[in-house]
């Protein structure tokens, strides 16, 4: 196999659960607001109405059950013997609770500096689950560069794929 191919294979085995867990809770998110509608110190909301403590369960939840499915994938097809990285149930956790928690700091930050829910940040809106989950997994695992340069480059342009494809299902409000 190519060596290209099959380093965009590995990397995207490795982040599979953080892609999983980033858009879910656009599709699962609703009810009680993780910041409870509270205000920060500057007037604006801390977080915002979009980010709920069900979406944010139900991406984590649903990256993990993507891990836990690598494994047994990953199990039956040797794939760690092909330098793919050897999933586990802590390191899908890892991954999707970064992605989450990455995305929530952003909005803390995006709410800082006046932007509003749904307006678009260039980069950090697609890369702030990405830099979650890869520290995350840093706890766990060690990332190689290659992996985070095809990571880093590839992101974006997934990011922004799947965003036009729930605009246009009408799951988001914005294509971005």
């Amino acid at each position: 196999m190519n060596e290209y191919i099959l380093l965009l294979l590995q990397s995207l085995w490795l982040i599979l659960p953080a892609y999983v867990a980033n858009p879910v809770p656009v599709v699962a998110g609703g009810k009680a607001p993780i910041d409870f509608g509270k205000k920060f110190s500057d007037g604006r909301p801390i977080l915002g109405p979009g980010k709920t403590w069900r979406g944010s369960a139900a991406g984590i939840t649903a990256g993990t059950l993507v891990a836990c499915i690598q494994i047994l994938i990953g199990e039956h097809y040797g794939l760690s013997s092909h330098g793919f990285v050897e999933m586990s149930v802590t390191l899908g956790l890892l991954l999707s609770t970064g992605a989450i928690v990455g995305d929530l700091v952003e909005s803390f930050f995006k709410r800082r500096i006046g932007f509003k829910r749904g307006q678009n940040l260039f980069l950090a809106d697609q890369l702030d689950f990405l830099i979650g989950a890869l520290l995350f997994a840093s706890l766990e695992i060690t990332i190689s560069i290659p992996v985070l340069i095809v990571l880093f480059v590839l992101t974006p342009v997934i990011h922004r794929l799947t965003n036009i494809f729930a605009y246009k299902r009408g799951l988001k409000s914005v294509p971005w």
